[in-house]
């Protein structure tokens, strides 16, 4: 069976599903899905090198901003 964003299991009733994949370098990007919607990936050219954060509702679920964090340039 498929569940939300591509797991394994399914959540309880009363959580969300989520997935993050960090990527490989330069050859595949980062990706957050959350509650099966895809929220920063390569597709969507949100993503950036460093740290890719999704501030999400935690109640309603609702996406609230995405962001990239360059550590390496400072």
């Amino acid at each position: 069976p498929q569940h939300k964003c591509g797991n394994k299991k399914s959540c309880p009733q009363g959580y969300f599903a989520f997935r993050i994949i960090s990527g490989a370098a330069n050859v595949v990007g980062p990706s957050i899905c959350f509650n099966d919607m895809v929220l920063m990936s390569s597709m969507k050219n949100n993503i950036g090198r460093g740290l890719n954060i999704a501030l999400v509702n935690g109640t309603s679920g609702q996406l609230l901003k995405t962001d990239t964090f360059d550590m390496y340039s400072g």
